[in-house]
Formats: structure tokens, sequence, C-alpha cells
């Protein structure tokens, strides 16, 4: 079970926004990824629990960020439901719904869940409707997104071989564009990212592919 530490920077002028402490692992369902993130200062500024199925799909999603939540997971597509932390028993909550194939966020959780989905072989690319939960208030936004697997290299470690993949991965309404690096289950490096801590190695990804 890896357990880490990343390190949030602006993307723009490399600030640092604080770090996310998280642990991930092979499960019953498929795969599940909890983390807390801090601010600067040390204070809690998010969490974030994700399960996925077997295929990578997402099974359950739970976010909190600046006194909101979010509970969703994969029905026709994702559905979502966005309350106030302060209304437990939900009753001005705003539920949602669109044909997207799966979830993202600013947690490198995202990054990893959405290249298990694809599943892709070196040289391969694809499309992938998404609904993005932007911090720190949770608001959802639908985006589509570009992902090539540009190479997968082997890397020789204490703990044996370490396949590293290379990602482009390009939002196709801006056209901005970023180089992912994942090895298994971990972010090595994505744009904003950096893996600072890692207690084991990281678990492969699965066999099953998208669609």
């Amino acid at each position: 079970m890896p357990n880490g530490r990343y390190s949030l920077h602006d993307t723009h002028d490399h600030v640092l926004l604080g770090e996310e402490r998280f642990s991930c692992a092979p499960g019953p369902a498929g795969w599940r990824y909890v983390s807390k993130t801090y601010g600067p200062d040390g204070a809690v500024i998010a969490t974030t629990d994700l399960t996925l199925d077997s295929r990578s799909r997402p099974l359950r999603l739970e976010l909190r960020s600046g006194g909101w939540q979010v509970r969703g997971g994969a029905v026709d597509g994702v559905a979502w439901v966005r309350a106030d932390a302060a209304d437990p028993a939900g009753e001005q909550a705003l539920e949602g719904h669109d044909r997207a194939h799966a979830f993202t966020g600013s947690s490198p959780a995202f990054l990893v869940a959405t290249a298990r989905l694809l599943h892709l072989d070196p040289g391969a690319s694809a499309r992938v409707r998404l609904v993005a939960f932007s911090e720190p208030v949770l608001a959802p936004r639908t985006l589509d997104q570009g992902w090539l697997l540009e190479s997968v290299e082997t890397h020789q470690t204490d703990s044996g071989p370490l396949l590293v993949e290379q990602y482009q991965v390009a939002d196709l309404e801006t056209g901005e564009q970023q180089i992912v690096h994942l090895a298994g289950d971990v972010v090595l490096s994505a744009a904003g990212i950096e893996l600072e801590e890692l207690e084991s190695p990281p678990n492969p990804r699965p066999t099953e592919r998208f669609g």
C-alpha cells in the first residue's frame, strides 16, 4: 500500500500551494485512494476518497473542500450530489448527472484513475469526457481531454524494475497541454504536482481495458 506525499504548486508562477498526503491500494472493488490536502500553514483544506471498480470506473467518490462536499459515482455516466458540509441532512443539496466517463479534479488521484480507465498502449491515444470539480467550492464542469501514451520506460530500482509511463494530456477546449509521468498508481510528476515521498513501491496498473 503506497503511502506518500505530493507537493502542489501553482502551474503559472510555481508558488507552493500545499501538499497532499495519500495512501492507495488495490481492494475488493478495484482500487482506492484516500488523501488529505494541507495548505502552507498546515491546515487541512481538502480531502479525497476515490474508489474504482474492477474496470477502473468511479465506484464511489467523496470530496470535501471549502465547506462543501461532493459524493458521486458511475450511474449511466456519472452522477453526484453537491452539498454544504454544514447541511448534513442535505436539504439544500444539488444533484447532477452527465454522460461522462469519469470524474477529475486537482488531486493526483484523478490522473491515475483516468490513465487506468483508458489503459492505452504505447503510441495510442484516446478522448475522454470528464466532470471536474474545482476547488475550493467544488463547482462541477464538464470537459474533454485527449490522452496520448508517448512512451513506457523501465527503470531499475532497489525493489525491482519500475515501469514509468509518459502521457501527453490536453484540454481539448483550451488546447492547454501537460506531461504526466506515472509509475503504477503513483504520479511521479505532472503540471503543478511533484512526488516528494513514497514509503513503498507503486502497485501495477490493472489489465482491464476502457470500454
